[in-house]
């Protein structure tokens, strides 16, 4: 309020003292006389100030005029002036707009509109740190892929974006399963950044894949040292690749590198049970029975498991069933409920012959978790006790549709493997292999093989404990039902 007033009153004063000032010129005698080219003027003073204000603004348009002139010249000639700056903004608008209408039409998924608008910001924008990436990415969206690599190519003329290309054409290699280009790259974006986390990861795969376990355990110590990894995991992962490492010693006939590698890898992870298993196997093929031992039992302690029976048997390859049976005593008392140390234990009484006490170490485990393996050696107990070949086949049949059981299963896609390999022949994921049973599909199947034990024969209940049994089976078949 108090600001307006004041505009009033200094505009009131001004033409005030304008018009006293006019009143002035038209109160004073005399006046200016010029005389030009034989004529002569006569001005009074009001006179003379209009003219003089009028050749002061006719000099201010002349060099102006002058001054446009020099600058067209000067701007067909290529110089900077301010013709070339007021064009230089308009493109440089014209460029971020176009800019910013190729960003969002990425965003929105329209991959052609976006490459256009990409082309379009290059034409008008002198970065090509931003419009050539944009171009590469928008490409890459409208599945023009030629364009995208000669984007990204043009990157890495920059070292301010010499990394981005080398990432950008990875990602198409690793597309087009060019992975020994891949690898290539991969290793010069980790030199360029070597705690760039993506690179790490993309790098420790395709080293797996490429069975450069040396390599990968660089890469995963990087990573270890970024801290993106747990100390268990990386100690673990490193186990794994140790293992694998030790397994590529071994291929080679290097048994002595090989053993040292394989215990090595066993001392990072004892319950990883593959690393177990060939440092055992280490040991037996030093002699060394006592540690080999140490190192299956410390394994079984953690995890029960087929693999690990396997290579204990192997310590001790001439030894009778009952020395086998009582040798293995030790790890039946780690775990006695668990499903497999019943499985284990019955398969060995099957090989002493002892199939009552085959039975009775099975106890219920075929009736209240039947899987393929528990049917077959409830088969295998039924025809060393004499039983009839139609309730031996119905077991068997019962097997062919039964669960598998534990496998080696992918946690990432749950895809199963007959043996145990670091990466997931299906997913590539690393170290997502684990010990376990793979959920089941329940249903009729399509050839109706379900059915099958009912027409061939019903079996028999595995576990009755209110009938006695005599050590020799004398009584066997008494109530067994065909």
């Amino acid at each position: 309020m108090i600001w307006s007033l004041l505009k009033v009153v200094l505009f009131v004063a001004l033409i005030a003292a304008a018009s006293f000032g006019a009143n002035l010129l038209l109160e004073t005698d005399g006046g200016i006389r010029v005389a030009v080219a034989g004529w002569e003027f006569t001005l009074g003073p009001l006179q003379a100030t209009v003219a003089a204000m009028l050749v002061l603004g006719l000099l201010w348009l002349a060099m102006k005029t002058v001054g446009l002139l020099v600058a067209t010249l000067r701007f067909l000639n290529g110089d900077e002036t301010a013709i070339s700056r007021y064009f230089d903004r308009n493109r440089e608008r014209r460029g971020y707009q176009a800019l910013n209408d190729g960003l969002l039409a990425l965003a929105s998924g329209e991959g052609r509109l976006a490459l256009i608008k990409a082309q379009r910001a290059a034409k008008y924008l002198e970065r090509p740190e931003l419009t050539t990436l944009l171009v590469a990415q928008a490409a890459e969206a409208s599945g023009d892929g030629k364009r995208a690599t000669e984007a990204y190519k043009l990157l890495l003329a920059n070292d301010a974006t010499r990394f981005v290309g080398i990432r950008g054409l990875l990602k198409q290699k690793l597309a087009e399963g060019d992975t020994d280009t891949a690898l290539a790259l991969a290793e010069k974006a980790f030199a360029m950044k070597p705690k760039h986390a993506e690179t790490q990861d993309i790098l420790l795969r395709l080293q797996s894949e490429h069975s450069d376990w040396k390599g990968a355990r660089a890469t995963l110590g990087a990573q270890q040292k970024r801290g993106a990894l747990p100390r268990d995991v990386f100690r673990r992962r490193d186990a794994v690749l140790a293992l694998q490492e030790a397994a590529g010693i071994m291929d080679e006939n290097a048994s002595i590198e090989a053993r040292e590698a394989a215990i090595a890898a066993n001392r990072l992870s004892p319950d990883l049970i593959p690393a177990a298993v060939m440092a055992a196997r280490s040991y037996i093929s030093k002699g060394d029975k006592r540690h080999a031992t140490r190192v299956v039992r410390k394994a079984y302690e953690g995890q029960p498991h087929p693999d690990l029976a396997a290579v204990f048997a192997e310590i001790e390859p001439e030894e009778t069933p009952a020395a086998r049976l009582k040798r293995f005593k030790p790890l039946f008392a780690m775990h006695a409920n668990r499903d497999e140390t019943r499985l284990l234990e019955a398969e060995l009484q099957i090989s002493a012959e002892d199939f009552p006490a085959a039975r009775r170490a099975m106890a219920d485990v075929a009736t209240r978790h039947p899987t393929q393996r528990a049917l077959a050696i409830i088969a295998a107990i039924e025809r060393g006790e004499g039983s009839d070949e139609a309730v031996v086949r119905g077991w068997l049949t019962r097997a062919l549709t039964a669960p598998r059981g534990p496998q080696w299963c992918c946690d990432k896609c749950q895809a199963i493997h007959a043996t145990w390999h670091p990466i997931c022949d299906n997913c590539g994921g690393f170290d997502t292999l684990s010990w376990r049973e793979p959920p089941e599909n329940t249903g009729p199947s399509a050839t109706g093989a379900e059915l099958l034990p009912l027409l061939v024969s019903a079996p028999k209940p595995v576990f009755e404990p209110d009938r006695a049994k005599s050590d020799d089976g004398e009584n066997a078949d008494a109530d067994r039902t065909p």
